[in-house]
C-alpha cells in the first residue's frame, strides 16, 4: 500500500484549531493495522452515499479523491462547518454501515487521521495528480491507465458527464494550467498522467 505525502500535516484532533475554510486538505484515511476498509463494490458505492449524505448537511468540495482497499485520498475544502466536523461524520457513518453488516467489532480506522494543507495553485496539481496515480504506484498495480480505475476522480475529468456527483469539481484545477503559462501541459490530464514521483519535493514548497 502507498502511504500518502505527509507534509508536516496535523491529526484528525489538532484540526480543530487549525482548519481554514478557503484551504484545501489533502486527508488520507487508513484502516486499523491497515487493514481493508473495503471489501467490494457495495461497499465503495456506500462510502460515496455517506459523502452525499454529508454534502447535504454541511456542503463541501471535493477536486480529487481516491478510494483503496485500505485507505482512501480526498482533496476537499469545507467552506462552512470545520473539516474536522465534516470528516466525522463521514467516517461514522460509513463505520457504522460496515460494523453492522460484516459484525465487525473493533476499529475500522487508524487512531490518527492526517490532513495536510495545500494552499498553493501548483501543490493543488501535484496533489491531486499523486491521488489520481495512486492505483498505479502499489506493489500490484490496480490498472494500467488511471483513467480505467473506477474508485477516483479523475474519471470526471476525462469524461465530464452531467452524472457527477454535487460534491466534485472539475473546473478549478484545469482553470490553473491555464493562469500558468510557464505550465508546460495542454491540459489537467496531461498534466496530470505526465507527473512523476521526484515531482514530490515541490510539494514541500507549494502547499
Amino acid at each position: 500500500m502507498v502511504d500518502s505525502i505527509i507534509l508536516g500535516g496535523s491529526t484528525m484532533g489538532s484540526m480543530r484549531r487549525v482548519w481554514q475554510p478557503e484551504i484545501f486538505y489533502h486527508v488520507t484515511v487508513r484502516g486499523n493495522n491497515r487493514q481493508n476498509i473495503f471489501l467490494n463494490e457495495a461497499d465503495f458505492a456506500l462510502f460515496f452515499q455517506a459523502l452525499h449524505y454529508t454534502h447535504q448537511k454541511h456542503p463541501f468540495t471535493v477536486i480529487a479523491y481516491c478510494m483503496m482497499n485500505n485507505h482512501y485520498h480526498l482533496l476537499i475544502r469545507s467552506p462552512k462547518v470545520p473539516l474536522y466536523n465534516v470528516l466525522t461524520i463521514i467516517n461514522k457513518r460509513y463505520s457504522n454501515y460496515f460494523k453492522r453488516k460484516y459484525h465487525f467489532f473493533d476499529q475500522l480506522y487508524e487512531t490518527h487521521f492526517f490532513a495536510n494543507m495545500v494552499s498553493h495553485p501548483i501543490g493543488l496539481l501535484n496533489v491531486s495528480s499523486y491521488i489520481h496515480q495512486i492505483p498505479l504506484r502499489t506493489t500490484k498495480a490496480h490498472t494500467d491507465r488511471i483513467e480505467l480505475y473506477p474508485h477516483s476522480s479523475y474519471k470526471y475529468y476525462i469524461k465530464q458527464t452531467k452524472s457527477q456527483p454535487s460534491f466534485i469539481n472539475t473546473q478549478l484545477l484545469p482553470s490553473i494550467i491555464e493562469q500558468y503559462p510557464e505550465i508546460v501541459a495542454e491540459n489537467y490530464s496531461t498534466y496530470c498522467e505526465n507527473y512523476r514521483m521526484e515531482e514530490e519535493k515541490s510539494l514541500l514548497t507549494l502547499t
